[in-house]
């Protein structure tokens, strides 16, 4: 499994353990598939608590003062890997 699918999957279990997606299981969530509306359906409360789960697990910020930066950052799961990825404190 290279680093970036893992990566993915550990998001996918941080984003159904963070905003408590019961139905859900982590390898039904397609790392492409958008996070919002059509795709697994979250709100803006959900972009938050998952924004502190990723602050406590991988030390990195999503700061909301760009919205349209957000918006890209949370398009979907391989988006938010990607900038995880990019901004890990190592």
């Amino acid at each position: 499994m290279s680093e970036k699918v893992g990566l993915e999957h550990e998001l996918t279990e941080l984003i159904v353990k963070a905003v408590r997606l019961e139905d859900v299981e982590t390898h039904e969530i397609d790392p492409e598939s958008p996070l919002f509306g059509e795709g697994l359906g979250l709100d803006s409360i959900d972009a938050l608590e998952i924004s502190i789960a990723i602050a406590e697990k991988y030390g990195v910020q999503l700061r909301s003062d760009d919205e349209e930066h957000l918006k890209n950052i949370f398009t979907s799961v391989r988006t938010l890997a990607r900038h995880i990825g990019e901004n890990i404190a190592e």
